[in-house]
């Protein structure tokens, strides 16, 4: 057996400083502290922070609570004790979008990340693997069916559980906006769409998009949970900013009043009236709505290449969006199926695509 002084025949614990959880080693000035995931590490600044399966279970993976305290304790606590210069190294499982991993990759930072992922299981259609002597194809095809698919993969191939589930599969993206001959945007219209805060935890969830040859270009989005006297003033801005000539908001729970003052506000702070605001009572499901304008939005709107630095609040919410099940957050979906069907209304082709499942 192989034990640790065969690979490090040099190296010695520092006497009088080896305690299980701090420690260091001789002829060094490095000190190494293990904590458990949420542990207390006030005061102690390192050079590098390793942070070693976060998660223990699939039943921590899919609670929110559980995640939401996870990344609260890595922003509030973790980050601010790595050093200038230093680096960060996480090792995990990767179960759900909304993990640690996840949310980084996901955040305005995602690109600073290297990631080195490597799946059990290299070719199914060859029944090749990683390391056959560890986890061989027999064994591998075992627990998938003592488990189910979706935790084998999460456990083996590092696809996260929701993925499987969700509802968009794929979205367009362009790197510049369609122009004409001299320069100038050559957008048939621009549009708005806004769904106001439902309840307290909602968001509110305002796009504007320019209509080029039947497609939606997606130009600014506005996602947040702020009170309604610094939203209403966020929309003008953006209604103006963006000449918008359509504005739709959905008059549920307080809308026609949020329609109302914005309306106000777009004349005193702007002394315009181009924009024509639309209020309207939504009474379609709002679920059976998204599944059915999931096709169009895939297929006709397009985001820009950036879209998850520049409103990350709202990309998450779309990558996530789940076909069952209870989805904490729809507001972003709901405002984008909105943009797709006023782009189809205005294109005269009548209802929406069916998206079957």
């Amino acid at each position: 057996m192989t034990i640790f002084h065969d690979v490090f025949p040099t190296t010695r614990v520092k006497q009088g400083d080896a305690a299980a959880q701090l420690w260091s080693l001789e002829g060094q000035f490095f000190n190494y502290l293990a904590t458990g995931f949420g542990g207390t590490i006030t005061g102690i600044g390192c050079s590098m922070g390793i942070i070693d399966d976060p998660i223990k279970n699939d039943q921590e993976a899919f609670n929110d609570r559980v995640l939401d305290e996870q990344w609260s304790w890595y922003t509030d606590t973790f980050l601010s004790r790595i050093e200038e210069g230093g680096m960060q190294i996480i090792v995990m499982t990767r179960w759900s979008t909304k993990d640690l991993c996840g949310r980084l990759l996901a955040s305005e930072d995602g690109g600073d990340w290297f990631v080195f992922c490597r799946r059990a299981c290299l070719d199914e259609g060859e029944r090749r693997m990683l390391c056959p002597d560890l986890l061989s194809w027999k064994s591998y095809m075992k627990k998938r069916r003592l488990t189910s698919a979706e935790i084998a993969d999460a456990n083996y191939q590092q696809e996260p559980v929701d993925i499987k589930g969700k509802l968009y599969s794929e979205f367009r993206t362009y790197e510049q906006l369609p122009r004409d001959a001299a320069g100038k945007l050559d957008f048939g219209a621009i549009i708005s769409y806004t769904d106001t805060a439902d309840t307290g935890s909602d968001d509110l969830c305002s796009i504007v998009a320019g209509i080029h040859e039947g497609e939606g270009y997606i130009l600014d989005v506005i996602m947040t949970d702020e009170p309604m006297e610094k939203t209403e003033p966020q929309t003008a801005e953006q209604l103006y900013s963006y000449h918008v000539e359509t504005a739709r908001i959905e008059s549920n729970n307080g809308g026609r009043g949020f329609a109302r003052n914005v309306e106000r506000l777009l004349w005193e702070l702007y002394q315009t009236r181009s924009v024509n605001i639309e209020w309207f009572h939504q009474g379609a499901n709002k679920h059976a709505r998204i599944m059915t304008g999931a096709t169009f939005v895939m297929q006709h709107l397009l985001f820009p290449s950036d879209w998850a630095q520049r409103w990350p609040r709202y990309y998450a919410a779309m990558v996530s969006y789940q076909k069952t099940g209870k989805n904490k957050h729809d507001d972003a979906p709901d405002a984008t199926t909105g943009i797709a069907e006023t782009i189809q209304e205005r294109e005269g082709r009548g209802t929406l695509d069916i998206w079957w499942v």
